[in-house]
């Protein structure tokens, strides 16, 4: 049956399926399903200093510099979707950035399998479950942010701001990094700490508030 019909083109949905599908497997059939650092052992803190350095991979397999978040506050976040802190952390993510947004603040979301499975899906899967989830923040391609494959990026994070008792490792899903508009981590937050809580101590670093197109504007005598 011809694709083309009435001047109109029909999607050959089941096509791209199969080639998601075949994506999917690729992935997972490599470090769990993260991307795989070749440099790992070559990384260097002092190459890096600030998070504008780093180039990452969004959700769809695209090179990002992180240099577009200048300017920027930024909480950068380990996301899973299974989590028991999974729909609590996406819903308030999801409101402090459309509360947010327009006054500078940023949500960089990294997904990762490390901590009991419960990110198992390849990235189409992930940007799927975010989709539904009304998901508007940045999300990026699945990483381990522990171990030898950790991205440059949670290395360098983990240096910088250490965890309880000075240790470095991430300890679960939903660990947060506080970055400054000068790309520097100002700091860090365990995974039981709620998206809301943080509120009150980026708030007070975001631009100035616009004022509305309702508002009144001061005539001059």
């Amino acid at each position: 049956m011809s694709e083309v019909e009435n001047n109109t083109v029909t999607p050959n949905t089941a096509g791209d399926e199969k080639l998601e599908k075949k994506e999917c497997e690729q992935q997972q059939d490599t470090t769990n399903g993260s991307q795989e650092i070749t440099n790992g052992d070559s990384f260097k803190p002092e190459d890096y200093k600030s998070l504008y350095d780093f180039t990452v991979k969004d959700i769809d397999g695209n090179e990002v510099s992180l240099s577009k978040y200048e300017g920027k506050v930024v909480l950068v976040v380990n996301v899973a979707s299974n989590c028991g802190f999974t729909k609590s952390n996406y819903q308030q993510l999801n409101e402090l950035f459309d509360k947010y947004e327009s006054r500078g603040f940023r949500v960089a979301a990294f997904p990762c399998n490390q901590f009991a499975g419960q990110e198992p899906g390849c990235d189409a899967d992930i940007k799927e479950f975010a989709k539904k989830n009304n998901v508007k923040f940045d999300m990026y391609s699945k990483i381990d942010v522990n171990g030898s494959n950790a991205h440059p990026l949670y290395r360098w994070l983990k240096l910088k701001q250490r965890g309880i008792f000075g240790t470095q490792a991430i300890k679960w899903n939903f660990t947060k990094f506080l970055i400054n508009k000068e790309g520097q981590p100002i700091k860090r937050y365990s995974p039981t700490t709620s998206p809301n809580s943080i509120e009150s101590e980026f708030k007070s670093m975001l631009d100035p508030e616009k004022p509305s197109d309702d508002q009144p504007k001061p005539t001059s005598e």
